[in-house]
């Protein structure tokens, strides 16, 4: 069965707020057996509104809505719906109360004009909000469905899953899709494609998409099918395959991120790690943090931006940064080395680089990052040149940084019993 989402705002449609509702609803449609066709974000504007219900009411047996259901005026989704669907609109009491009594409860008394979010279209069965005054609407026509969702994400989420998710369930098919999340860094786009196109491509039924982002590629192979046990043996298949194909460039089967996958081999190895970060001004240590439990192996880290706190504060000679300059092999070392002697942890890390778009030299350009670890038996260090702006330089840099400690427990030894 097909669906569209349609995404209403005219906010959408500038460059300050992301649509980020058909995300959530893409994944939950996809797994009731819903196949979406396609996204739409559309302003405000009643002649805009109505030319895309219409057509996608025309073209899908399910359109799925979100946004315009808000007490201003310029919030026009039940009302254009309703016309195009040749229904009048009539104010539900139940609904009013519910809305008069949620603002009792904050102390407040309701706004004459949130009436109009009590203004339901004939035939059509409201859906309960516990976190706002927008009631949900479900339609029915001509075997055709509309479901119509508030915009925020606190209210739109709990309201699928409890009010629209059963009811679709009884309709959707047993078809259903099957898909894996691959993780790869250290190999661009291209070269990904080059090693499994002719995997991919040998099983036909399925689809696989490749993403690109700063330092990562995600490798997306997907199936729809009525058998999951069929489905779960092909796409087992295909990426025992791929795995092959990537190497140690595949860090994850299963979606995790660069630091989940960093943390387990820090948690499995009973290891811990502190950083000292020039350029990238604390991004890797936040990342490492994001992930819970992450003061089992964490032990901290410093943001020894000036030449002087590099000396001061992770013992970098300062004979050796006139000497070599701040961004070199030789400080991205003894950083790394002085981070893991100063707090006594298993592994330190050291960066210094240029992330510009100010400091280059002939000699060091924008990009220019070493990136070093040190354990109890050594130092080694690796130089990078990353394109893009400042965020893009420093993004790639933690993500190469967080590589470097994972490939080295590829080849450490395992954490005695």
């Amino acid at each position: 069965m097909d669906a569209e989402i349609i995404a209403v705002g005219s906010e959408l449609l500038t460059p300050y707020h992301l649509d980020t509702n058909s995300l959530f609803l893409t994944a939950e449609l996809n797994g009731l057996g819903f196949h979406v066709r396609r996204k739409h974000v559309v302003g405000d504007r009643d002649d805009d509104l109505r030319d895309v219900f219409l057509r996608a009411l025309e073209r899908v047996d399910l359109v799925v809505s979100c946004g315009g259901l808000g007490p201003t005026e310029d919030d026009r989704t039940r009302e254009i719906v309703a016309e195009a669907l040749g229904r009048r609109l009539k104010r539900n009491d139940e609904i009013l109360r519910n809305i008069q009594e949620r603002f009792r409860k904050f102390g407040r008394t309701m706004p004459e004009v949130n009436t109009r979010q009590a203004m339901v279209p004939e035939g059509a069965e409201p859906l309960e909000n516990t976190r706002g005054t927008a009631p949900g609407l479900w339609l029915e026509a001509h075997a055709k469905v509309a479901v119509l969702l508030p915009g925020p994400p606190s209210e739109l989420q709990p309201m699928f899953v409890r009010e629209v998710k059963p009811r679709l369930a009884r309709r959707g098919a047993n078809l259903r899709l099957y898909t894996r999340d691959l993780r790869i860094t250290g190999l661009p786009e291209s070269d990904v494609d080059q090693r499994v196109a002719s995997i991919y491509k040998e099983y036909a039924g399925t689809e696989t998409t490749i993403l690109a982002s700063p330092g990562e590629i995600q490798l997306h192979p997907r199936v729809w099918s009525e058998d999951e046990v069929a489905a779960t043996k092909l796409l087992d298949e295909m990426v025992k395959r791929f795995a092959l194909a990537l190497g140690e460039n595949l860090f994850s089967i299963s979606g995790e991120t660069l630091e989940d996958v960093v943390a387990k081999e820090l948690q499995e190895n009973r290891a811990t790690i502190a950083v000292a970060e020039s350029c990238t001004g604390g991004m890797l240590a936040a990342r490492l943090t994001n992930v819970p439990g992450s003061s089992s192996y964490f032990l901290g880290g410093v943001v020894s931006y000036s030449n002087d706190l590099k000396s001061a504060w992770v013992d970098v000679p300062k004979e050796l940064i006139e000497a070599k300059g701040a961004v070199s092999s030789e400080v991205a070392l003894a950083m790394a080395d002085g981070i893991r002697r100063r707090t006594g942890a298993s592994l330190g890390v050291g960066v210094t680089g240029i992330a510009g778009p100010g400091g280059a030299t002939p000699e060091k350009p924008v990009g220019l990052v070493h990136i070093a670890i040190a354990d109890e038996k050594g130092t080694k260090e690796r130089n990078f040149r990353f394109p893009g702006d400042r965020d893009r330089i420093r993004h790639q840099a933690t993500q190469a940084a967080l590589d470097m400690v994972r490939r080295y427990f590829l080849y450490a030894p395992p954490a005695k019993g």
